[in-house]
């Protein structure tokens, strides 16, 4: 894919650059730090505290990479939680540029290898990776997604307002945030003006809670 290419970050980390948008897949300042700070603490490891249970269902906006599913799985495996994660993404990246990210450096063997083994068998249909959780992937604009299933955590990792304003227009997030369940947790790394009067509109208590380096803050919201 010519428009898109591999950058270092910050952290040692890899990330893409997709020239087509403008903007890079993950925060310069650290890929794997922004990605375990923003869904795996603020989202994953949140809704966890405040909840009895060993089972946990994520849906994510923009699966990328797929590094905010490794390492939500590599923590749920530790945890003995139990992972439903599905994914959306309009533009899937092939699977030998998945294969080059080097995050395998970034969570058990074991993780990496059902992941590589699964990802394209995964936007068949649900794959079941080893004994951890279950992965299916959606190839198709956020718009065009349904499901009859209600999710405990939305990870929203859409590009920039500034380069995809139509994502976070608040039609776009009533759509996705319908997929929620009462007390569930929607976590993104941007705060704006805009996104909390929506989530505020849509029936979700909102917080701001401290960003990843390289940002002050980041929004996190509770359905009501």
């Amino acid at each position: 894919m010519p428009n898109l290419t591999f950058v270092q970050t910050a952290d040692g980390s890899k990330t893409i650059f997709n020239a087509g948008v403008g903007e890079h897949y993950h925060s310069l300042h650290g890929a794997v730090q922004e990605s375990k700070h923003v869904f795996v603490e603020s989202g994953l490891k949140y809704f966890l505290a405040k909840s009895d249970t060993a089972e946990l269902s994520i849906l994510e906006v923009g699966f990328g990479t797929g590094l905010n599913f490794l390492l939500s799985a590599d923590f749920c495996a530790e945890s003995e939680v139990q992972l439903y994660y599905s994914g959306i993404e309009a533009f899937p990246l092939p699977a030998d540029m998945i294969a080059e990210t080097g995050y395998q450096d970034h969570v058990s063997p074991e993780i990496w290898a059902a992941f590589l083994q699964n990802y394209s068998a995964a936007f068949d249909g649900p794959a079941q990776l080893d004994s951890f959780g279950i992965l299916q992937l959606f190839e198709k604009k956020l718009m065009d997604f349904s499901s009859a299933k209600r999710y405990d955590v939305l990870y929203f990792d859409a590009f920039a307002a500034v380069h995809q304003p139509e994502m976070w227009a608040h039609q776009t997030l009533a759509h996705v945030c319908s997929f929620i369940r009462p007390g569930g947790v929607f976590v993104t790394y941007a705060i704006t003006g805009n996104l909390k009067r929506s989530m505020r509109a849509l029936g979700f208590s909102v917080e701001k809670a401290p960003g990843a380096p390289g940002k002050r803050e980041m929004l996190r919201a509770v359905k009501l």
